[in-house]
């Protein structure tokens, strides 16, 4: 009775090891994605049988999403979810990303996303830095938006001064297409449109209503010159520390998360497109994109060639 007594009570203890709150920090983010995320938490408890939960840190209450990344390397936090370009700055093939006009349109953004074999080598390129990729979120395409005048061809941006990411890749862009790159936090973005410091900027179209930039640029130019995506990432040692089971959970409820956003997406961007027509009188501009496409092209020769191989990969062997 007493050995028998003895071994459940060593199951039991082994089966409580295996329960864990996974600590999850994320900056702020739109609604369809902090959706998706709350998604991965209810799928990850359902599919563990309560044995793994999430809790959330939200909207910055851990600092930017660079101190986040160095909380999962450090064991801090076990999950967060950041930009792929904010990525590149520790493992170089994330640099392919904000490469503009890399993917010809949302399928093409889709197909490549969803594809483990080029995924796959990206996901993993961080495992000696303690983090790895598990998945990853749409967030939308990047457009030119200006004050004053709408950009409607190359020539218009000329002498423009556009707010761009803190980016090596989109300042280069920028230069190329002959504007004056600004690179500056979003918090400055709409006091700088408002007062001249900007001619314009650039981002999807959560920026126009959330960050009510439309109230100070009334074009908005339909380019869709980089799609950065969103990359969900978990601690290396948090992942280590799992069961094969719970391992495998985890990766499929990124998986359906990833699948649940895609649902909601389209609709929220719709939405916000209206808003902005609607209750701001943003006035939007469709373009012929070769010409931009063009102009940019030496970015593309420029590249380190393990991210050239990746780019070939991406546009199914065309090359940029």
């Amino acid at each position: 009775m007493t050995k028998t007594l003895t071994a459940l009570a060593l199951i039991l203890a082994a089966g409580a090891a295996q329960a864990e709150t996974l600590r999850f920090g994320y900056a702020q983010n739109a609604t369809p994605t902090v959706e998706a995320m709350q998604e991965f938490a209810r799928l990850l408890e359902e599919k563990t049988q309560g044995d793994l939960t999430v809790q959330f840190f939200p909207d910055g209450q851990l600092g930017g999403e660079r101190e986040m990344v160095e909380m999962l390397q450090g064991g801090a936090l076990d999950l967060t979810k950041v930009s792929g370009g904010l990525l590149e700055s520790f493992a170089p093939v994330y640099g392919v990303f904000p490469l503009p006009y890399l993917f010809d349109d949302q399928d093409h953004f889709y197909r490549v996303m969803d594809d483990a074999a080029i995924m796959e080598p990206i996901y993993q390129s961080t495992a000696d830095l303690g983090f790895l990729g598990l998945s990853y979120y749409n967030s939308g395409a990047r457009n030119f938006y200006t004050a004053n005048r709408p950009v409607t061809s190359v020539a218009d941006l000329a002498g423009l001064k556009i707010r761009v990411l803190q980016s090596p890749t989109a300042i280069r862009m920028t230069e190329l297409l002959g504007a004056t790159p600004v690179a500056m936090g979003q918090a400055e973005v709409y006091t700088s449109l408002q007062q001249g410091v900007l001619d314009g900027a650039e981002n999807n179209e959560f920026a126009l209503t959330i960050a009510r930039h439309a109230e100070v640029a009334k074009h908005y130019t339909l380019d869709g010159h980089t799609r950065i995506p969103d990359i969900l990432l978990i601690g290396t040692a948090t992942m280590e520390r799992l069961s094969p089971e719970h391992q495998a959970a985890l990766r499929e409820a990124a998986a359906e998360s990833t699948a649940f956003h895609k649902t909601v997406w389209d609709q929220a961007v719709d939405a916000a497109a209206t808003e902005a027509r609607e209750q701001f009188g943003m006035t939007f501009h469709e373009v012929d994109v070769a010409p931009f496409r063009e102009a940019v092209a030496p970015i593309y020769d420029e590249l380190p060639a393990e991210n050239a191989a990746v780019v070939t990969r991406i546009r199914g062997g065309e090359g940029a």
